[in-house]
């Protein structure tokens, strides 16, 4: 085993095993970061729930996680799947929430991240089993492209410390299925399947160099300043997602008067 893909695995672990939970519970989307995610849980031999939650999902996307799952399960005995398929839920919450599906597709495909993660919780209480997270560094710590609440409500994050390109080196080390490791990144909430790139306008390279840029602006390229704008852009505009929740503190001498 590679020695990042050990040193996680026994972290999750030792988290496990203090948390005294009996396993992780994986959301598997198809996408790079979920299939490492999942075969990281699956390695550690506690029992791992590995759940494809397709909400009007394309096709694509849909085998690229089911490959992913049945590789595992063929692979570790401690694996469990399940397919749920939350396409009926979301469409009674759509019509009930009465938003304009044209003005309102953001907070929709947001919806869709929350009622997948409020799945993963249910099942992780109800299995006794630790929800572990998918985000890289890139996106938890770097641009903040996650849902809040969604995909970003988890108990652990295993690969959080990796940036996407060391995702994709680890995930080949681990036999990730090629369908997934050739696949464009994609977060999976939209209907026509767009990129990653085509949300944010930068490569996870691109943002990568960004995020640990701290040299002369007037010495790089055009579009290495069109990057830094991006990635600038979204790192400050997300910072709500990466700190802590503000707490109204109120002074002594206030609170005195509530005696």
């Amino acid at each position: 085993m590679h020695t990042v893909a050990e040193h996680i695995t026994n972290w999750l672990k030792s988290y496990q095993t203090k948390a005294h939970a009996q396993g992780f519970v994986v959301g598997v989307s198809g996408g790079i970061d979920s299939a490492l995610t999942s075969t990281l849980c699956a390695l550690t031999g506690a029992k791992t729930i590995l759940v494809n939650m397709p909400i009007r999902q394309t096709r694509a996307e849909l085998d690229r996680a089911l490959e992913q799952m049945a590789a595992l399960k063929k692979a570790h005995a401690n694996v469990l799947l399940k397919e749920i398929d939350l396409t009926p839920s979301f469409n009674v919450l759509e019509t009930t929430l009465g938003l304009d599906p044209t003005e309102q597709r953001l907070a929709l495909a947001n919806t869709r991240a929350r009622l997948r993660m409020t799945t993963l919780y249910a099942l992780a209480q109800a299995n006794g089993c630790l929800v572990a997270g998918t985000g890289n560094k890139v996106e938890d710590f770097g641009v903040g492209f996650y849902t809040k609440y969604g995909d970003g409500g988890v108990d652990i994050s295993p690969i959080a410390d990796l940036y996407k390109t060391e995702v994709f080196k680890l995930a080949k080390e681990l036999h990730v299925v090629q369908s997934i490791l050739d696949a464009k990144p994609t977060d999976g909430l939209w209907e026509d399947g767009r990129s990653d790139e085509d949300q944010i306008g930068a490569t996870y390279p691109e943002l990568e160099w960004a995020m640990q840029f701290h040299g002369d602006q007037a010495a790089i390229t055009a579009r290495q300043k069109e990057v830094l704008t991006i990635y600038t852009r979204l790192n400050q505009a997300n910072q709500h997602k990466m700190l802590p929740i503000p707490v109204c503190e109120i002074p002594q001498d206030l609170k005195v008067t509530l005696i």
